[in-house]
């Protein structure tokens, strides 16, 4: 995996952030999400790094990137302050404004970065989500429901890390395998890759993550919609929609002035799942950055 990328760490204002590079045009920061790492990316790396200049980190907490002491309210994984690691990553890069995509947790960190840095985001893309806050609004709506998960790792620590931890390679394949849409896709090094980076440390982290996410990444969303601050760069949101009923675009138009978006033929990891359509449709609307 990865062959020709370099591999580089970089201490950030709160972490130290390991990170893979390769490629020579236009920066772009691709940011995965929970319960994985970079690895993620592993399908559409070589490819983009054919047109753009790439950096594929683990965010704090997962991977090889440190895992800092969580914080009153779980402060250091709240997605401003994940945000901020990647602000100050591109630039030790010298890359002070880019293209950027997030998948899962890695897009909650994307959107938070545009909002909070609009100068630094010259085109976002976001993978199988929408808003933390309207995330959880919907679950508050008749027939909506929350991913058991948000709530589950969201609890008092150390309940949820103890029960991880007692069965930790069962609950990484269910999860993983539960939200494929073809349980293939996983293959068996990928597996072995996320395996060994689900450590003690990482799981916790993970939690506090989502602890994060039910406390200040919802007061932070809530201060922006607010105030009327929104996404300024041009947007393409993407998703899974093996069923062909899911479109996500209404709600992400709240949130951005410049969003067109479409749902993929797979379930929830589109860059494992379904990596040529992902990288047919995103890169032309990178491409359009010039």
């Amino acid at each position: 995996m990865f062959e020709g990328f370099a591999e580089r760490r970089v201490t950030t204002t709160g972490a130290e952030i390991y990170c893979r590079t390769a490629g020579d045009g236009p920066p772009l920061l691709l940011l995965h999400g929970y319960p994985q790492t970079h690895v993620l990316w592993r399908l559409v790396a070589g490819p983009l790094a054919e047109r753009f200049s790439v950096v594929i980190p683990d965010l704090r907490g997962y991977g090889a990137s440190s895992k800092p002491a969580a914080g009153e309210g779980s402060i250091a994984y709240a997605k401003r302050a994940m945000a901020q690691d990647m602000v100050e990553v591109m630039a030790e890069f010298g890359h002070e404004r880019f293209l950027l995509a997030g998948h899962d947790r890695g897009g909650r960190v994307a959107y938070r970065l545009a909002l909070d840095h609009p100068q630094a985001v010259a085109r976002l893309v976001t993978l199988d989500i929408i808003p933390t806050l309207e995330q959880f609004e919907a679950a508050q709506r008749p027939g909506g429901r929350l991913p058991w998960h948000w709530l589950f790792l969201a609890e008092r620590s150390p309940l949820p890390e103890r029960m991880i931890m007692a069965e930790r390679e069962f609950v990484l394949r269910w999860l993983l395998e539960g939200w494929m849409g073809d349980p293939s896709k996983l293959t068996d090094d990928a597996f072995a890759a996320y395996l060994e980076a689900w450590t003690d440390e990482t799981i916790r982290a993970t939690c506090d993550d989502y602890r994060a996410g039910i406390g200040l990444d919802c007061e932070n969303d809530s201060v922006d919609r607010e105030v009327g601050n929104r996404i300024i760069s041009p947007m393409l949101a993407l998703w899974g929609d093996p069923s062909r009923k899911r479109n996500l675009l209404p709600v992400w138009e709240r949130w951005a002035t410049d969003v067109r978006g479409q749902g993929l033929d797979c379930g929830h990891f589109l860059p494992e799942e379904a990596p040529d359509a992902l990288l047919d449709v995103m890169v032309p609307f990178l491409l359009e950055a010039g």
